[in-house]
């Protein structure tokens, strides 16, 4: 077996393509994102924001369209190639600014697509076929260390093959859920419609998607499977598109994905590009820049050791994961729960009993309080911005009590925060959560036997 070479020198056309893929894909989102009346709708009409740290506040409507504005203009200067070290940390740094303002929209593409805006700033995307390359012809590289491409099939690899380990539990296996409940509600589609009512469909579905999370990479990553495999990258992620109010999550994994065909393969495809727009390639003397591997070593290093450790801090935690969601975001769980329900607030002033039932619609949207209903951490914040509210209605020491009822893939509602606990006195940190009552799979059947 050869020894891995991060040095080694591979045509730059892999690279060029992701820079340019990618970057059309984000600017397309954000004009979805903005046709669609998203921006007005998330991040523009609440009043409060569920943010993951206290100092990052909205900076209003107007600074919230700049900032999309400059996650747009900054993804055509991936996308083109243009002042691209700086288009890349301005689409970090606004995309990813926009992801922490509000945990209610967190989607697991977002973190992918800023773990890439991230990776794009140390990468050298834009040595060949770019505005950069034109304007600056002593830039342009024919050739680019392997590591550079290998550093995004290895974050691909992760996105799929956590998503399939995650896949290795009861209830997606044997209870095919949350599926069992979504896809009859999709029975109305036109040819595969009728198929998805049949009570084995999502057992196929959820044992078949466990495998292809799992094992897709490594025919990827094999020559003779690699075509065979991408047609099912493409069927797996149009599939569940159509399926699935995903966003644009299935399209950047199909382009994505197309960075395990061999540089080769690329370098054909961006030579009769060059040729049809005239483009003049050189390969000038590869420099020992900043970006370098020797550089770079031990930043890569303890970023991908990160990228390996984050998935797994569940494991810290007692508790049904699903229930307590402690460790549940940023570790590539993909569509593996079905959660709903409902929570109300009551604030006591300490000194007076007065009691209060809080309606949430005065401070949060449908959104807002859908989310806020079913996840740990939110209730808590949100029970600590009703304490600061109450504070300055006058209450002394407000008590916050919590009444709640949730239902996970399929089982009976039951209470999911202690209603005995005062939230306004239990402190926002990354410790188990014992306020939470326990998860009872069980729950409610013992007294339905006996009824019976």
């Amino acid at each position: 077996m050869k020894q891995y070479q991060p040095t080694q020198l591979i045509p730059t056309a892999p690279l060029v393509h992701f820079r340019m893929l990618f970057g059309l894909m984000m600017a397309l989102s954000i004009l979805r994102f903005y046709y669609h009346g998203w921006i007005e709708s998330l991040y523009i009409e609440p009043v409060y924001f569920f943010s993951y740290f206290e100092i990052l506040e909205p900076p209003g409507p107007t600074g919230i369209y700049l900032l999309f504005l400059t996650v747009f203009l900054s993804a055509l200067g991936i996308m083109l190639g243009l002042f691209y070290r700086l288009s890349a940390c301005l689409f970090f740094l606004s995309f990813t600014f926009i992801e922490l303002i509000d945990k209610t929209n967190y989607l697991n593409h977002y973190y992918f697509v800023s773990l890439i805006g991230f990776m794009l700033i140390f990468l050298p995307a834009h040595r060949d076929f770019s505005l950069d390359a034109i304007r600056m012809p002593k830039i342009k590289r024919m050739t680019i260390p392997r590591w550079t491409t290998d550093l995004i099939k290895f974050q691909l690899a992760l996105v799929y093959i956590f998503a399939g380990i995650a896949k290795l539990n009861p209830d997606w296996l044997f209870r095919a859920m949350p599926l069992k409940l979504w896809l009859p509600a999709q029975a109305h589609i036109p040819l595969l419609g009728p198929l998805l009512s049949h009570e084995i469909t999502p057992f196929i579905f959820s044992w078949s998607g466990a495998l292809y999370d799992l094992f897709i990479v490594f025919f990827l990553l094999y020559r003779p499977t690699r075509w065979l495999a991408y047609l099912a990258v493409l069927g797996f992620h149009i599939a569940t598109a159509l399926l699935f109010q995903i966003g644009i999550f299935p399209y950047v994994m199909i382009i994505s994905t197309l960075i395990f065909f061999s540089p080769e393969a690329h370098k054909n495809i961006l030579d009769k590009i060059k040729k049809g727009t005239h483009y003049i390639s050189a390969n000038h003397p590869l420099s020992q820049s900043w970006w370098s591997w020797k550089n770079l070593k031990p930043f890569l290093i303890f970023f991908v050791m990160l990228q390996l450790i984050i998935p797994f801090r569940y494991l810290a935690y007692p508790g049904h994961l699903f229930w307590t969601e402690q460790g549940y975001r940023f570790s590539w769980r993909v569509m593996l729960m079905e959660k709903a329900g409902y929570t109300t607030f009551t604030v006591s002033d300490e000194k007076s009993k007065n009691t209060e039932w809080v309606n949430n619609r005065d401070y949060l949207t449908a959104q807002q309080e859908k989310m806020m209903s079913t996840q740990p951490d939110m209730i808590l914040q949100f029970a600590h911005h009703l304490k600061t509210v109450y504070q300055n209605k006058g209450y002394q020491n407000p008590i916050i009590r919590c009444q709640s009822r949730v239902t996970l893939n399929g089982t009976l509602s039951q209470p999911l925060v202690d209603p005995k606990v005062n939230l306004a006195t239990i402190r926002q940190d990354w410790k188990h959560k014992s306020w939470l009552l326990p998860f009872d799979p069980n729950f409610g059947k013992k007294t339905i036997s006996k009824n019976k």
